[in-house]
């Protein structure tokens, strides 16, 4: 991958000064490779659909969250589609409890305030100490926010692997979602006995032939709900399921939602 001296002289920047709050809204994110930063990392995508991804899982970002990536943890951000900007945010590791959830990633929901103030720096750009008083005390009140509201993360996460074999089987998954998938038939599509293919996913992914099929499922269809016009009806065909309630069962056993819901929900806050 070629990688730019600008988003090069970004990583370093980030970690420069240890005490900094740093802001930098932009897409330059999109253009790293995998890599981690010493401090807290705050991403909110406006318009678009993204993904971050981390040496084990892919994490879906829908409208109106935000994707908390702890220090040290290794990652990029994949855009799936066109969006209008990635609004960052690094925080100082020593400024969160070591006890706190969000010294663990994790995606929230963006609450009116919290979006509100992330708005308010969009303006600023690099890092900010206890010398620039008035904007370093305005982050820490948003850190304090952060704090307070951010208590139940998004459980949607696709597992990955570095495993050669089951790579082909999750891009043949991928590319028939909208038909029938039991494991017994893709076990055989790849030469495979039903239980070989059960002990795979559960060895090197720890989730179940199942699980996945389900997650990856439901993930389309949060996609399809925030890019498309389509139908929730239509949606559900897509995505391999027989009629709406059979979709609308697991996207909110996964989601806490109906389809429908996290449709309105996201649309309304993202105009």
């Amino acid at each position: 991958m070629n990688v730019s001296s600008i988003a090069l002289q970004f990583l370093d920047d980030v970690d420069t000064v240890d005490s900094c709050i740093y802001v930098h809204h932009t897409k330059i994110e999109e253009k790293l490779p995998i890599h981690s930063h010493n401090k807290h990392q705050l991403s909110y995508v406006e318009g678009g659909i993204a993904f971050l991804n981390t040496p084990t899982n892919s994490y879906f970002l829908p409208a109106r969250h935000f994707v908390w990536v702890p220090a040290g943890l290794r990652h990029n951000v994949e855009l799936r589609s066109s969006i209008v900007m990635v609004r960052n945010l690094y925080f100082p590791a020593d400024l969160f409890p070591k006890d706190h959830k969000l010294r663990k990633m994790g995606i929230y929901p963006v609450t009116d305030l919290i979006m509100e103030m992330i708005l308010y720096t969009e303006k600023w750009r690099g890092g900010f100490t206890e010398k620039e008083a008035e904007k370093y005390e305005f982050l820490i009140a948003l850190r304090n926010v952060l704090m307070a509201v951010s208590r139940k993360p998004l459980p949607v996460a696709l597992p990955t692997t570095k495993n050669i074999n089951l790579q082909g089987i999750l891009k043949y998954i991928h590319q028939h979602l909208d038909g029938e998938l039991k494991l017994d038939s893709v076990a055989r599509e790849f030469g495979m006995s039903s239980r070989s293919l059960s002990r795979l996913f559960r060895d090197e992914m720890d989730i179940s032939f199942l699980q996945y099929v389900k997650l990856t499922r439901v993930i389309l269809g949060m996609e399809m709900l925030l890019e498309t016009e389509m139908s929730v009806s239509e949606i559900a065909y897509a995505c391999g399921y027989s009629n709406v309630a059979a979709l609308s069962n697991v996207f909110e056993q996964m989601v806490h939602m109906r389809p429908l819901d996290f449709r309105k929900r996201n649309l309304k806050r993202e105009s």
